[in-house]
């Protein structure tokens, strides 16, 4: 006589809810320091640096690790909104991780050595002077750090105005290197940047700027604008010049490919030229 013997069911557990929020405003203060949770474990990208010696891998200066852990606290407590559900997905984690690195940017006034993989190969850059196509162009050196002594940043908001575009209020302080502007003080200029990102990648693929001087003195504000003008004057004769330098490399590549064959019916008064 057998006995059969039922296996007990395995039991799933449902997907649990996705949230649907879409946007939260974190506000700051130019000198008060952030009130938010504790990192949580869905939105925390550590950041460690590599070295051989284990000894040295958590050793960071006070200053990068102060900034660093501003930027994160900020973007810890931002709502992505829902980047997948049941069926499919609409965004990606990157989103999050791009936004932390910009943040860092902005936080640290990096040029040259920001992190140009945020940014797509043919971004689009604009801002009241200025438009640009190519994130080769971050390289070059901020108006910023040209224009005045020891400037200093800070974020006042980030908000998802959706799954794929990143608003970041920020302001940004300094004295002009200008003798006669310096008169007026300190100039203040609280910029209103826009990203567009794209959903996947999470790079950045539109980025907008707009600028706000109204706080500073009226000699401040006619050093900015006119300070501005010079630096899209000087950054717009460096990209005909390389437009020039890649169309002369262009066209030397293409006359090098040009070759000159014998018919091969053997008539030596024709030949054929081949690309």
């Amino acid at each position: 006589m057998s006995t059969c013997v039922s296996s007990p069911s395995l039991a799933v557990p449902s997907p649990a809810p996705a949230s649907t929020i879409f946007r939260r405003r974190i506000l700051r203060g130019a000198s008060t320091p952030l009130a938010v949770p504790p990192p949580l474990s869905r939105h925390a990208f550590p950041l460690r640096a590599a070295a051989n010696d284990s000894n040295s891998t958590e050793q960071l200066t006070a200053e990068s690790a102060v900034e660093r852990s501003e930027a994160d606290k900020i973007v810890d407590g931002m709502d992505f909104g829902e980047l997948c559900n049941e069926f499919e997905c609409i965004s990606s984690p990157l989103v999050e991780s791009t936004a932390r690195q910009l943040a860092r940017d902005i936080l640290q006034l990096r040029q040259g050595d920001r992190s140009l993989g945020n940014f797509a190969v043919f971004v689009k850059y604009k801002d009241p002077i200025r438009k640009f196509t190519g994130r080769e162009k971050y390289k070059r050196q901020l108006w910023a750090t040209s224009a005045l002594d020891n400037p200093t940043t800070s974020v006042q908001e980030m908000v998802m105005m959706s799954t794929s575009v990143l608003n970041i209020k920020w302001t940004i302080r300094g004295k002009p290197k200008s003798l006669v502007a310096a008169i007026g003080g300190d100039l203040i200029i609280k910029v209103d940047s826009q990203f567009t990102l794209n959903q996947i990648s999470g790079q950045v693929i539109e980025h907008e700027e707009r600028w706000d001087v109204s706080s500073s003195s009226a000699i401040s504000q006619a050093f900015f604008w006119a300070s501005r003008y010079l630096f899209a004057s000087a950054e717009a004769g460096k990209d005909l010049a390389d437009s020039v330098s890649s169309l002369t490399g262009r066209v030397s590549t293409e006359k090098q490919n040009l070759e000159m064959f014998p018919d091969p019916s053997g008539d030596p008064t024709k030949v054929i030229l081949s690309r």
